[in-house]
C-alpha cells in the first residue's frame, strides 16, 4: 500500500477516504469516534465531510458530521495526522445552491467553527451554482487561501464544461485551481465519469476521489432481492440496481471475492483503486466490521484477469 498524491497539491494519502455522511444520522457520536480512531489507527488519513451532512436526518439542520469530527479532533489530538476535506454550496436553509463569494466566506467560517480547526485542508465545491461566474467562486477560495483558512480546493458534481471553465479561469487570472474532482463512480455507474471527464482529470492532473463508490451499498452484495430492501435506511430505492447488468456485476464480485477470500465490497473498492486517474474511493461505514472491509480493499492488488472480469461484467453493453 503506497500513498498517492492528490493532484498537484502536497496532500498525500493511502487510497481510501472515509465518508462521514452517516455521522449524526445513522450512527451517533461515540460510534463515529470509534470509527475515526480505528481508521486513523490503521494509518489512513483522509476524512471527507460536507457542511450539509446530515441535514436530511430527522431533527437535523446540517453541520452534524462536521461537529462530530471537530469534537473528535479536539479529543484525539490528531489534527496534524489527518486530511480534513469538507464541501460548500449545498442548501443549508437558504433555499438554493450558493457559490457566491460572500456566501462561501461565511460558510467557511461556520465549517471551521464546527470542525474546531484553523484550516481546512481541502475545501470543495459541492454542487454547481451556474448563476455565479466561476471567477467569483474562485476569488472566494483565493481569499480563504491567502488568509490561511483553506489549503487547497476541489470540486464535485461539476459538468465537464464548467470544470474546464474553472481550470481555464484559474490559469488565466492567477486564481487557485481545483486540485481534485469528486465524481459518482463505481462498477455500476460508470458512464458519467469514464470517457471525456476521466481523460480531463488525467490530463489536468486532478486527484479523483469517487463517491457512491459502493453504489449506496448495492455492491456489498447485501441487496439481492425485494426481501432485502428493509435491511437499512438506504435499502429503499435499491431495486433500481436489480437489472441483468446489476446481477451480472454481483456474480463477478462474488467470484473474484472467493478467489481472494475477501468480501464483494473489498473487491468493488479495489477495482476502483485500480482505475486510471483515481486517487481514492470514498466509502462510509457504520461498524468496525464494515470499516475493516474498506481498509482491506486498500491493501488489495487485483490481477489483470480479475480486473478484466469485473470491467466486462459492469460494461453498459
Amino acid at each position: 500500500m503506497e500513498k498517492r498524491k492528490l493532484g498537484q497539491s502536497s496532500l498525500e494519502l493511502f487510497p481510501l477516504a472515509l465518508g462521514t455522511n452517516v455521522f449524526g444520522w445513522t450512527i451517533d457520536e461515540p460510534s463515529s469516534f470509534e470509527l475515526l480512531d480505528a481508521f486513523t489507527g490503521e494509518g489512513f488519513s483522509f476524512i471527507d465531510t460536507a457542511d450539509v451532512y446530515s441535514r436530511w436526518g430527522e431533527g437535523n439542520k446540517g453541520g452534524e458530521s462536521e461537529t462530530i469530527i471537530g469534537n473528535w479532533l479536539r479529543k484525539s489530538g490528531k489534527r496534524n495526522e489527518v486530511i480534513i476535506a469538507t464541501k460548500v454550496g449545498s442548501d443549508m436553509g437558504q433555499g438554493k445552491i450558493d457559490l457566491t463569494k460572500d456566501y462561501i466566506i461565511r460558510a467557511a467560517e461556520d465549517s471551521l467553527r464546527r470542525l474546531q480547526t484553523d484550516t481546512i485542508d481541502l475545501y470543495q465545491t459541492h454542487f454547481d451554482d451556474n448563476t455565479t461566474p466561476v471567477e467569483e467562486t474562485l476569488a472566494a477560495y483565493d481569499q480563504l487561501i491567502r488568509e490561511g483558512k483553506v489549503r487547497y480546493i476541489g470540486a464535485s458534481n461539476l459538468k465537464p464544461d464548467r470544470l474546464k471553465d474553472s481550470l481555464k479561469a484559474a490559469k488565466e487570472k492567477g486564481l487557485p485551481r481545483y486540485e481534485s474532482f469528486q465524481p459518482e463512480y463505481n462498477l455500476y455507474n460508470r458512464d458519467s465519469f469514464e470517457g471525456d471527464l476521466q481523460q480531463l482529470c488525467i490530463r489536468e492532473n486532478l486527484g479523483v476521489i469517487t463517491y457512491f463508490s459502493l453504489a449506496a451499498g448495492f455492491l456489498t452484495g447485501k441487496y439481492r432481492g425485494e426481501a432485502d430492501l428493509n435491511k437499512s435506511k438506504r435499502g429503499h430505492g435499491m431495486d433500481k440496481y436489480f437489472t441483468p447488468r446489476g446481477f451480472r456485476i454481483l456474480d463477478a464480485l462474488d467470484q473474484v471475492a472467493a478467489r481472494y477470500s475477501v468480501t464483494p465490497a473489498s473487491i468493488a473498492l479495489a477495482w476502483l483503486i485500480a482505475q486510471p486517474g483515481v486517487t481514492a474511493p470514498i466509502s462510509s461505514a457504520t461498524s468496525l466490521q464494515q470499516l475493516n472491509t474498506l481498509t482491506e480493499a486498500a491493501r488489495l492488488q487485483l490481477d489483470e484477469e480479475s480486473l478484466q472480469q469485473l470491467t466486462e461484467a459492469g460494461a453498459s453493453q
